[in-house]
């Protein structure tokens, strides 16, 4: 299991992109995922789930990750979380990198 040391961003407020930041959450607390993004009705179910899958694929837990969506798309997500998560201390799988 990764964890995270402390509180990480990745990503800018352009446009086609997003801004994830990453805080280490209590022992037990789970991920807790926060997004907000201008095509929440749209994709906000799909936003949430690239979310969840990549933590889950880090075998991250007990975090809490806010999410800040302009439009971007599945691996734009993937790459921030990924930036994020490397940023504020977790080590990553091999097979990503």
């Amino acid at each position: 299991m990764a964890s995270i040391l402390k509180t990480a961003q990745a990503g800018t407020l352009e446009s086609s992109d997003i801004m994830i930041s990453v805080t280490p959450g209590l022992e037990g607390s789970g991920v807790i995922i926060e997004v907000e993004s201008i095509v929440m009705a749209q994709y906000g179910d799909d936003i949430r789930l690239t979310l969840e899958q990549t933590v889950a694929e880090q075998e991250c837990t007990d975090l809490y990750i806010k999410a800040l969506d302009r439009g971007a798309l599945d691996c734009t997500i993937r790459a921030r979380i990924l930036t994020a998560l490397v940023r504020a201390g977790a080590v990553l799988k091999e097979a990503i990198l």
